[in-house]
């Protein structure tokens, strides 16, 4: 049986930035659910990604970003990240 291994990190960003972040963390495949927060810790998109997720699938959520991005504010993007636990850490076989 195999364990994934999961944390999260938060990224501030500016509002000029936002579409480019969210665009490399998915591209990166380990990003299971991005949250992005607007400066006042309120939730403005909760995305989560399925693994094989294509880009074309993304398109309406990309134009929900770049609509984020024209206010002038910081964003703050929760990642939730997970990956396959090593051979090292996993229990022996029965």
């Amino acid at each position: 049986m195999s364990e994934n291994r999961s944390w999260s990190e938060e990224i501030r960003v500016e509002a000029n930035e936002l579409a480019d972040t969210i665009k490399g963390l998915v591209r990166e495949g380990n990003v299971r659910h991005i949250v992005i927060r607007n400066p006042d810790g309120r939730t403005v998109l909760d995305l989560p990604l399925a693994a094989g997720l294509v880009g074309a699938a993304l398109l309406p959520v990309w134009a929900g970003i770049a609509s984020l991005a024209a206010y002038a504010a910081r964003y703050t993007v929760v990642v939730e990240r997970t990956q396959p636990a090593s051979p090292a850490t996993q229990p022996p076989p029965l």
